[in-house]
C-alpha cells in the first residue's frame, strides 16, 4: 500500500461529528471524484471511480447513511497497473436531485454549483470533514522520508480557489497551480502538512510526518557538520601542501638556518607533521603558539624567502 493510500485510509476511520459534517465530506468526494449524467428535467444519475478502497467504502457508507440512495459496486482490476478500480454507480432515482442540491453538487435554478456552497461549511466540523473528503477523493502526499509534499487535485478554478480557503481555515497555508486545465492545492512546508494532516483528523500520519521530519532535521545536520569538517580539512591540506613547498625553498635561500629561531621550529613541527592544521601544530610548541601567531610566522617565512630570492636573483645579474 503506498503512503497516500495508508493516510486515505486512516481519514476513511474519521467519524464526523455530525450530519452536517458529514454531507460536507460526501459532497468533497462526489464532487472531485463523481461524474454527474443528465437525462432529462430533473433526472440525473451519478459515478464515482476510484483506485482507493477506503474511498469507495466512505462514498458507499454515507450515500446509504444521509439519503438511503440506490447504489452498486464494481471492482475491476487493473493488468497494467495491478490495482484495482471501484466504480460506485448511483442510478437515476426518485429524489436524487434533492439530494444532489442537498449535497452543493447542483445549485437550484443554476445548475452545477461552481464553488464550495457556504452553507454547506458553515461549521469548524464541517469544513474539517470537507477538506478530508477532498483530499481522499483527489490528493497525494508524498512519503515524508523523502521529498515531501502535499496536494489536491481538482477542477475548476472556483472551487479550487474556496478549497484553498478551507485549507487555510484549518490552519495551514496552500498555494494554487494550474496543471492542463486543471488545478492542484499544493503545500510543501511541513509544518502545513502536519497541520492540515491534523485538522483533517489523520493523528497519526502526523504524528509519523514530525518524526520523520525531526529524524531528517539531525540526518542533514550531521551532513552539514561533516561537509563542514572535510571542506576545513581540505583547506587545512591544501595550506599544508603550500607551507611545505615554502620550507622546502628556504632551504635554497635564505637556508634553515640562517632563520630565526621561531620560524626554525615551525619548519621543524610542519615537516614532521603535515596532516595537521595550524592550530594543531601551535599546540605542539613549548610554549604553546595560538593560530594566528602560527600563520604570522608563515608570512614572515614567505616574505624572508621572498626577499632572499630576489637578492639571489640580483646577484646573477651579469
Amino acid at each position: 500500500m503506498s503512503f497516500t493510500a495508508e493516510v486515505k485510509d486512516e481519514l476513511s476511520r474519521v467519524e464526523a461529528p455530525s450530519p452536517v459534517a458529514e454531507l460536507a465530506q460526501l459532497s468533497a468526494l462526489v464532487r472531485i471524484c463523481g461524474t454527474l449524467s443528465f437525462h432529462g428535467s430533473g433526472r440525473y444519475s451519478i459515478r464515482v471511480a476510484t483506485e482507493t478502497g477506503a474511498v469507495a467504502r466512505t462514498v458507499i457508507k454515507l450515500t446509504h447513511k444521509l439519503f438511503d440512495l440506490q447504489t452498486s459496486l464494481t471492482v475491476r482490476r487493473s493488468v497494467l497497473h495491478k490495482t484495482r478500480n471501484y466504480l460506485i454507480e448511483i442510478p437515476e432515482q426518485e429524489g436524487l436531485d434533492r439530494d444532489l442540491v442537498r449535497m452543493g453538487i447542483l445549485a437550484p435554478g443554476r445548475g452545477l454549483a461552481s464553488g464550495v456552497p457556504a452553507a454547506l461549511v458553515a461549521t469548524a466540523a464541517a469544513r474539517s470533514a470537507y477538506v478530508r473528503g477532498a483530499f481522499m477523493a483527489g490528493g497525494f502526499i508524498a512519503d515524508p522520508r523523502g521529498e515531501f509534499h502535499l496536494e489536491i487535485a481538482v477542477t475548476g478554478e472556483d472551487y479550487a480557489s474556496d478549497l484553498v480557503t478551507l485549507v487555510g481555515a484549518l490552519g495551514a497555508s496552500a498555494r494554487l497551480n494550474r496543471r492542463r486545465g486543471a488545478f492542484a492545492i499544493y503545500l510543501k512546508s511541513y509544518d502545513d502538512v502536519s497541520t492540515l494532516l491534523r485538522g483533517m483528523g489523520a493523528l497519526r500520519t502526523a504524528r509519523f510526518v514530525d518524526v520523520a521530519r525531526a529524524k531528517k532535521s539531525v540526518k542533514n545536520d550531521v551532513n552539514r557538520r561533516v561537509n563542514a569538517e572535510m571542506a576545513n580539512q581540505a583547506r587545512s591540506t591544501g595550506a599544508a601542501v603550500e607551507q611545505l613547498e615554502l620550507i622546502e625553498r628556504a632551504e635554497h635561500a635564505p637556508g634553515l638556518s640562517a632563520l630565526p629561531p621561531a620560524l626554525r621550529e615551525f619548519c621543524r613541527v610542519r615537516r614532521a607533521n603535515p596532516e595537521l592544521s595550524l592550530a594543531a601544530l601551535g599546540e605542539m610548541l613549548d610554549p604553546p603558539a595560538s593560530k594566528s601567531a602560527m600563520y604570522h610566522r608563515v608570512l614572515r617565512l614567505q616574505a624572508i624567502v621572498e626577499e632572499a630570492e630576489g637578492n639571489a636573483e640580483k646577484d646573477e645579474r651579469p
